[in-house]
């Protein structure tokens, strides 16, 4: 079962949108062959759940409505004498409300639980990834990295000077700036790139598919955009950053955390607010 779930997990919307589709029609035909003695009803709910969960909760209903319209064609195909006229249409009012309710609350019990997995992944103070999320998508990327042989890179950063922020001004003023520098990572990397904060004032960027070149123009601009904002706001913090691009991807997460942590601290003891930069895989440089 678990297997199956992976396999519609892994596929296109609007495949799994079809094979739900597939389905209703393949109970429809069960279920007419079956005579009005047995109902399937029941089994339309399969459907409901596959679209529901795998497409999204308006397939999920288009689903229930179709699942209803077909399950109602059966019945009134193979219909018999009821005691009262209005039975059937009962039937149809109830049965419909039935597969409808159903894909509603299937639909709200995944958003619930996609709810709590966001908050499993996400630093609860700045909403960027946390520490555990990014090591599970960093070794990921290892892997696959590994097997279509590209290039990757990962920035460390550490916000020179915070504790004053936190001594003079109060924790408020440095979630604040926590906040603000977040934010402000963010809006400088694409959708696919990884922003976390992995403790304390420390950060790291994940960016797949990102050569020596790339990472050194990428975090260019992120050093830019942040000392825009420390200007603006008057901040007394400069950034010490280590860029780590893995042309051979390292063994583990610990590795690479490893190489790109060393490379902030030589910036941290030998005078702070600059960006030392390692390829590694290939001839080492840096910047």
């Amino acid at each position: 079962m678990l297997s199956i779930i992976q396999i519609l997990g892994n596929q296109s919307k609007t495949l799994v949108f079809a094979i739900s589709l597939a389905l209703v029609l393949l109970i429809g035909v069960i279920d007419y062959l079956a005579g009005p003695d047995i109902s399937l009803l029941v089994f339309f709910l399969l459907p409901i759940f596959v679209a529901v969960w795998f497409v999204g909760k308006k397939a999920g209903v288009t689903v229930a409505v179709l699942s209803g319209a077909v399950w109602t064609a059966i019945a009134l195909a193979t219909s018999h004498q009821y005691s009262h006229p209005a039975i059937p249409y009962w039937n149809i009012v109830s049965k419909f409300a039935f597969l409808m309710v159903f894909a509603q609350i299937l639909a709200a019990l995944k958003n619930v639980l996609e709810h709590e997995r966001e908050l499993a992944r996400t630093d609860h103070l700045t909403g960027v990834a946390n520490r555990r999320y990014f090591f599970e998508v960093s070794d990921m990327e290892i892997k696959r990295a590994r097997r279509h042989e590209r290039p990757f890179s990962i920035a460390y950063m550490d916000i020179d000077e915070f504790k004053p922020i936190n001594d003079r001004y109060g924790h408020s003023a440095g979630d604040s700036l926590l906040q603000t520098i977040s934010m402000t990572l963010k809006s400088n990397v694409r959708d696919i790139d990884v922003v976390a904060r992995l403790g304390g004032d420390e950060f790291a960027v994940l960016m797949p598919e990102t050569d020596g070149e790339s990472a050194h123009l990428v975090v260019e601009r992120i050093q830019e955009s942040l000392m825009d904002v420390v200007r603006k706001n008057r901040w007394p913090i400069t950034f010490s950053i280590g860029v780590a691009t893995w042309t051979v991807p390292p063994q583990t997460v610990d590795e690479m955390i490893k190489h790109a942590d060393m490379l902030m601290y030589s910036v941290k003891s030998s005078g702070k607010n600059r960006v030392r930069h390692e390829i590694f895989g290939a001839q080492k440089t840096a910047a």
